[in-house]
């Protein structure tokens, strides 16, 4: 059950919104992905704020609710600038969907008019490589790549060195995902981050995390990791169906402060859009 559907049933269920209703509250909204001591924080706001502004009913609630979790959940605006090199880094666990998310944001950013670039840069795991060749192929966009098991940086490199001969545009680098094996990782992820930051021009440099919807508070612990290792600047979230809860977002968003810029929702090229907070919230909540 969604935490939009939870939150309905919770106004039938009780009559009045006393202290059991805003416990049960904070046990939907912590089953809803939302963090435990966020959830905790945020019904403490909420029935101290219901108190103050004598807020009964559950539009009255809601609109409150949603108000005060506006301020989690930022867009994260990513902008190409002409004529430059720039480097997006893709980051995330395996099994998110992030080569899946390269092609798909590459083929955004190639239909607005960009040269686009994917790199390969997950060179230890072949089908990694096959995967974004095959999607380059489909795409007609250009795939750079090394043999099996190389310097994933020296992929980043090259795709760089690539985009500045072609006067500009957009490097989209697949990176490696193995957090069981997080000490290597964390070390060849700021490998990367070096070379994409030497050779991208000034401000044109992001990095940005993939993550499935359906994985809850595991999608909280890799953003801790990846954003403590090399700083994460936006969010990509994927398979964000009816399966998904989606309160991941708002911890995320509150306690790294990591904006959103796309969601995805299905296998196809097309199954992605810019986030919107306030659709996002609307959907959450029920509204």
């Amino acid at each position: 059950m969604s935490f939009a559907q939870k939150l309905k049933s919770l106004f039938g269920l009780h009559s009045a919104e006393d202290d059991d209703f805003f416990d049960d509250l904070a046990d939907a909204l912590v089953e809803g992905d939302v963090g435990a001591k966020l959830s905790f924080e945020i019904v403490e706001q909420l029935q101290k704020a219901c108190k103050e502004k004598k807020l009964h009913g559950q539009e009255a609630i809601s609109q409150e609710l949603k108000a005060m979790l506006s301020g989690c959940v930022k867009r994260a605006e990513l902008n190409v600038q002409k004529g430059k090199v720039n480097v997006f880094l893709v980051l995330g666990v395996n099994g998110v969907g992030k080569t899946t998310s390269v092609a798909k944001m590459a083929k955004v950013f190639s239909d607005a008019g960009e040269q686009v670039i994917m790199a390969a840069s997950d060179t230890f795991r072949a089908a990694a490589v096959d995967q974004i060749s095959m999607h380059g192929q489909r795409l007609g966009l250009r795939v750079v790549k090394h043999q099996m098991g190389s310097d994933p940086a020296a992929v980043v490199f090259d795709a760089c060195a690539a985009c500045q001969s072609h006067g500009g545009g957009l490097v989209l680098a697949d990176t490696a995902g193995r957090l069981h094996n997080k000490e290597n990782l964390v070390n060849e992820l700021k490998k990367i981050d070096r070379i994409a930051q030497s050779k991208a021009s000034e401000d044109c440099y992001k990095k940005i995390l993939v993550i499935d919807a359906t994985t809850g508070q595991n999608a909280v612990r890799q953003a801790e990791v990846f954003h403590e290792a090399v700083g994460v600047d936006a969010l990509v979230l994927t398979k964000y169906d009816s399966t998904a809860k989606g309160g991941e977002l708002i911890t995320i968003g509150k306690q790294l402060n990591i904006p959103v810029a796309f969601v995805c929702t299905g296998e196809h090229y097309e199954d992605i859009a810019p986030f919107d907070p306030d659709l996002y919230l609307t959907e959450f909540l029920g509204m």
